[in-house]
């Protein structure tokens, strides 16, 4: 803050030293002036001009500051009184709490218009989720197998694609939504497996699954998202007649990890550190027009607000792994409280 006081005041200096010169000039050319010490002088002048430069810092700094802890609100007469403002710096400070209120009221303007159309996004969400329900009652009443597994298939992507854009809706207000308490695993990706049986059907994926007996400290409704956006691209990028496999483990700390773990394509190793963006798709969106590129940026966005680690392990051809670590109890404690 000095510095840029100073910078901000080279005039000052600038004039001082020139003040300086002249006066020096003026001693050493008038011979009436030869029984005065200019050393005297010079600091004399020097030390009152530092003592009203630091006067002026200490006043101005003091009263910036009083402004800015303020500056949320237009200055009431009394308050802008207490500032003891001379007339010039009045108008600069009136200009400013004019510039405050109006990108104040813009602001509040932006948020009401995100918040109206987040709300119309979530209704006509709730609104396409019941004609897709009753279309999955219909499937029962196909005779042909094979149409009714394609058309299974078509609507499961559909289905998936409405439902990451319901979770997105409501990510931003995920702190309103969320309920951590102790659940158990199993369940919860028992269900999303069964909910993409027609997917692993077609391409003849199957599943190798430990006991998952473990019970975690999470919101259940947020970790199925999770999850179900972790296996959609583990199915999507599995081989024909391959294997998922899903077991836990505890690291060094105590935590639980669950694992989900494809023989896949892999995900190249220039990718990975990209791949929780959003919109990037990476080498496999430019070979497949069905990436969209949210899937793992709403997952990893998700786990983060829920105290969840996503860690990711993979090589072209060989597969990935996709870790989840639980936080414990402390941990737990630490998150409610933020």
């Amino acid at each position: 803050m000095l510095l840029l006081f100073v910078r901000e005041r080279f005039a000052w200096i600038g004039f001082f030293i020139f003040t300086l010169i002249i006066l020096n000039v003026l001693f050493s050319l008038d011979v009436g002036l030869n029984g005065v010490s200019i050393w005297y002088v010079n600091v004399s002048l020097l030390v009152c001009f530092i003592l009203f430069f630091w006067c002026r810092y200490v006043i101005e700094v003091g009263k910036l500051k009083d402004f800015l802890g303020n500056m949320d609100s237009h200055l009431d007469d009394a308050h802008r009184n207490s500032l003891a403002l001379s007339p010039f710096q009045e108008v600069y400070f009136r200009k400013m709490e004019d510039a405050f209120f109006e990108k104040n009221l813009e602001l509040n303007q932006a948020k009401v218009q995100i918040q109206e159309h987040s709300d119309e996004l979530l209704a006509w969400v709730h609104e396409v989720k019941a004609p897709l329900t009753a279309i999955n009652l219909m499937f029962e009443h196909i005779e042909d197998l094979q149409l009714r597994r394609k058309l299974e298939n078509e609507w499961l992507r559909l289905h998936l694609l409405v439902d990451q854009q319901l979770h997105q809706t409501r990510l931003y207000a995920i702190e309103k939504d969320n309920y951590l308490n102790e659940i158990e695993l199993k369940p919860i990706i028992y269900k999303e497996i069964r909910a993409m049986q027609a997917w692993c059907l077609e391409k003849g994926i199957g599943f190798e699954i430990g006991e998952l007996t473990e019970m975690v400290m999470t919101d259940g409704k947020w970790l199925a998202f999770i999850i179900r956006q972790i296996l959609s691209n583990a199915i999507k990028y599995s081989p024909v007649n391959s294997e998922i496999t899903i077991f836990t483990e505890h690291d060094s700390s105590g935590a639980t990890l669950l694992h989900i773990k494809d023989i896949g394509r892999g995900i190249p190793l220039d990718d990975l550190p990209r791949i929780f963006q959003k919109s990037y798709t990476g080498t496999a969106g430019r070979e497949s027009s069905q990436s969209t590129g949210m899937g793992l940026y709403l997952a990893s966005n998700v786990a983060h607000k829920i105290g969840i680690r996503i860690n990711v392990q993979s090589k072209v051809g060989e597969g990935s792994l996709f870790t989840l670590r639980f936080p414990l109890q402390n941990e737990y404690a630490k998150l409610t409280g933020r």
